[in-house]
């Protein structure tokens, strides 16, 4: 049993400080870039609803490309076409030297460009199921649109969004291995390299497995109580 916890000691010649890290990392990445990717989700789902037909047809391109691709390429573009393009402009201005970008940053992009993608098509939805007579309702008496937005909108949307934004978590939490690819320290990275100094792989790859349970279980006690918060009216209401 020593032999076996031996590796996953906090201290001298132990792995359990490099994996807390990795752990930390990732979940970084995963709550970041699902932000970003709601925010842009948000975004998309107000151009796909927009009279303007320019921005429906920008925010359909944007789903069906990033729909269509798989994500650890996206992931490559950005970082190493990212680095190369940042490249060319900067050359134009007469720098010569390095460019890269950062693997974290490149990470958040990639996963958030992704995540928005399907954002769009889930608050789209969320948003027509909300009934537009309470919009109109609310136009009738005077509120303005931020208000409209934030007293009407929102609320109802969150809710009828929250189990499918729940899923996109989860992948997106999974998703985040993705990002190892490029050299991240994320719990994946560090539970292969721990494997390879050991050579103890299917230690830490179990290891790395159960750790994402925990992360997951976390996940959904919270998706749990924050369900139970947002639809607490229509429980009573019942």
């Amino acid at each position: 049993m020593t032999d076996w916890l031996g590796p996953f000691s906090f201290g001298e010649g132990g792995w359990g400080a490099s994996l807390a890290a990795g752990m930390a990392t990732t979940a970084g990445l995963a709550a970041t870039s699902f932000a970003c990717g709601t925010l842009l989700g948000l975004l998309g789902a107000w151009a796909k609803l927009s009279r303007w037909r320019g921005l429906r047809w920008l925010a359909d391109g944007y789903t069906t490309v990033v729909r269509g691709v798989p994500e650890i390429l996206i992931v490559f573009l950005l970082f190493y076409g990212g680095a190369s393009l940042l490249r060319d402009l900067l050359g134009v201005v007469g720098y010569t030297g390095r460019v890269e970008i950062n693997a974290f940053l490149a990470g958040i992009l990639a996963l958030g460009v992704v995540n928005g993608a399907y954002s769009t098509e889930l608050f789209r939805g969320a948003i027509l199921a909300v009934p537009k007579g309470q919009i109109e309702a609310a136009r009738a008496v005077g509120m303005h649109r931020p208000l409209i937005f934030r007293r009407i909108l929102l609320p109802q949307l969150l809710r009828y969004a929250l189990p499918g934004l729940g899923n996109l978590w989860l992948v997106m939490l999974k998703d985040t291995s993705l990002v190892s690819v490029i050299g991240l320290t994320d719990l994946v990275r560090v539970g292969a390299v721990a494997a390879g100094s050991t050579r103890r792989p299917f230690t830490f790859y179990l290891a790395v497995a159960l750790l994402y349970l925990v992360l997951t279980a976390v996940s959904m006690v919270a998706l749990h109580h924050a369900e139970r918060r947002l639809t607490r009216g229509e429980r009573r209401a019942a």
